[in-house]
């Protein structure tokens, strides 16, 4: 029943990087906030007076 724990603690693993990364991703976004959304809003400026 080796083969079991072992899946079982593989995919623990691969939850906890994706937690890591996820919560990487929110600190990032609260850092940059001003950058991002300055970024986004002269993106949607561009695109609105193209057309």
């Amino acid at each position: 029943m080796k083969v079991f724990r072992l899946f079982k603690e593989e995919r623990g693993m691969e939850m906890v990087q994706v937690a890591i990364l996820v919560a990487i991703a929110i600190i990032l976004g609260l850092i940059f906030k001003d950058q991002i959304t300055a970024f986004v809003n002269k993106t949607l400026s561009t695109l609105n007076s193209g057309f």
